[in-house]
């Protein structure tokens, strides 16, 4: 019997994906008892074409809410939708028994709106291009 051969690709499908997620899930849910992983969607359409335009995605799992990916288009930056769909995230992880949140970003994208929103930084990593770093950010959601 040959040894399993472990391959690098930049392709995985949605099956090989499936074989990871599920067995870390697996795995998670054998250590803590508990299986409560789920993805949390904030979404906003276009009024004119009904089609998504911009959202929040993330997952809740094990009392802790990732934020994983936030877009806007640039016409409706500054408007205050960003921050309200930033706290229906949070209200809703929070729901879920969240007590923190955690995300990456990168410091050209937007450390000041997620700290101005109380979210703090707790490290920072440099990256491309010279100059720019990832910034983890996490937040209390324990408002009580």
């Amino acid at each position: 019997m040959s040894e399993p051969m472990p391959f690098l690709t930049d392709a995985p499908d949605a099956a090989a994906r499936a074989v990871v997620e599920e067995g870390l899930a697996g795995y998670n849910n054998e250590q803590t008892g508990l299986s409560d992983r789920r993805p949390l969607a904030v979404l906003v359409r276009d009024p004119a074409t009904g089609k998504i335009a911009g959202g929040l995605i993330g997952r809740t799992t094990l009392g802790l809410f990732f934020l994983d990916l936030f877009f806007l288009p640039q016409p409706l930056r500054g408007s205050g939708l960003g921050s309200r769909m930033l706290r229906m995230a949070e209200d809703e992880a929070e729901r879920r028994g969240c007590r923190f949140a955690a995300l990456v970003t990168i410091s050209f994208q937007a450390p000041e709106f997620y700290a101005r929103h109380g979210w703090r930084e707790f490290g920072r990593v440099p990256c491309a291009p010279p100059g720019t770093f990832r910034i983890f950010m996490a937040k209390d959601l324990d408002r009580s």
